[in-house]
């Protein structure tokens, strides 16, 4: 009896750890504060603040202005080797995939630099080359206030560290998806260019 008793008492508690567990990770969706962040945002849209850009030709827009459009935000430092790089080259394939939408006005693409300081309008222009920019619908932009800057790491989520070794910066890297009323619904992964397409295409064809 006392054995069976044991035996009871330890699967009460596995079952009771297992549901503590599955409630704490979204029913075992989310095992990572990324993965959770992600869920989370699909679940309860995260309205993006009107902060004030300047583009890379030099002239100024509020997000606001961007509403009506379903846009693809990504984060980047011009002097970036890897992430960026990698990330400038998704939106030019994007540039391809979406090009009838984007055309239409009803995709843009949008590169916002985290070090506003050094990537004046004339760098974000020679990103966008780099990247070879198609010409359509993909628009590079600098926070014009530091607490501009401040506001939309923390509503896209962005970790930011400077690394004194290099003069650059370690972050995360993502693609994130704004609907016409400006709020954030979803997170890609980089590198993934054909999976973000198809899904701003069923979002447009819905």
């Amino acid at each position: 009896m006392a054995i069976l008793r044991t035996l009871l008492a330890s699967l009460v508690l596995l079952l009771a750890g297992g549901a503590a567990l599955s409630a704490a990770t979204d029913r075992f969706q989310a095992f990572t504060t990324e993965t959770a962040r992600r869920l989370a945002v699909r679940r309860h849209p995260i309205q993006i603040p009107p902060v004030a850009l300047q583009l890379q030709s030099g002239s100024r827009i509020s997000l606001a202005d961007l509403h009506g459009k379903w846009l693809l935000v990504d984060f980047i430092y011009t002097r970036c080797p890897t992430y960026c790089v990698a990330l400038g080259g998704e939106f030019a394939q994007l540039q391809d995939i979406l090009a009838k939408p984007l055309a239409q006005g009803k995709v843009q693409l949008l590169s916002v630099s985290f070090d506003p300081v050094h990537d004046t309008p004339a760098q974000l222009k020679a990103y966008m080359q780099h990247s070879r920019d198609r010409g359509l619908g993909w628009i590079a932009a600098r926070p014009v206030e530091p607490q501009g800057l401040v506001q939309l790491k923390q509503a896209f989520g962005i970790t930011v560290i400077a690394d004194p070794a290099s003069g650059g910066y370690t972050h995360n890297a993502a693609i994130h998806l704004v609907d016409p009323r400006g709020r954030l619904v979803q997170i890609f992964d980089e590198n993934a260019p054909d999976l973000v397409g198809k899904a701003v295409l069923r979002r447009l064809a819905q």
